[in-house]
């Protein structure tokens, strides 16, 4: 855990501010890409290298989670404290999952391994709502089209 003291260590610049609002602000976990994409109109000077930079510092902070789900590239989430996510398999969105953190997971595994947990992640896979009702839609339309 990073102590107010190391939270110091960084100065605190708009870029980095702005990055945390656009975080805070958000649904949707975003890439690196999309915050530069977005703040690139704000800050004409703004780098790539700038945001990766400003996200690990915010990470390292505390102030924010890097979620990285073997995509090949992580999202960002402003909640950094204990909570789990849905990822819908066909549109790729993750969910904030708003149910408390299941400690007798934890109990479990320190039972089981006798080892020293400080947290977990729970991640659950499926279709959202959205796509969810396309894919019944379009099972409709196949099983009519065929008949």
């Amino acid at each position: 855990m990073i102590t107010n003291k190391e939270k110091n260590l960084y100065r605190n610049t708009k870029q980095r501010q702005k990055i945390l609002d656009l975080l805070v602000n958000s649904k949707s976990h975003p890439t690196a890409d999309w915050i530069y994409l977005k703040l690139k109109k704000k800050f004409k000077n703004l780098s790539l290298g700038t945001v990766y930079r400003n996200l690990r510092i915010l990470k390292e902070t505390g102030q924010i989670w890097e979620l990285n789900f073997g995509t090949g590239f992580s999202r960002f989430d402003a909640i950094a404290h204990s909570h789990y996510h849905f990822i819908c398999s066909s549109c790729q969105k993750i969910y904030d999952i708003k149910i408390p953190p299941m400690r007798e997971l934890d109990d479990r595994v320190i039972q089981l391994t006798g080892f020293r947990i400080l947290s977990h992640r729970l991640v659950f896979f499926g279709l959202c709502d959205v796509c969810k009702l396309k894919k019944k839609k379009n099972s409709k339309n196949v099983k009519n089209h065929r008949t």
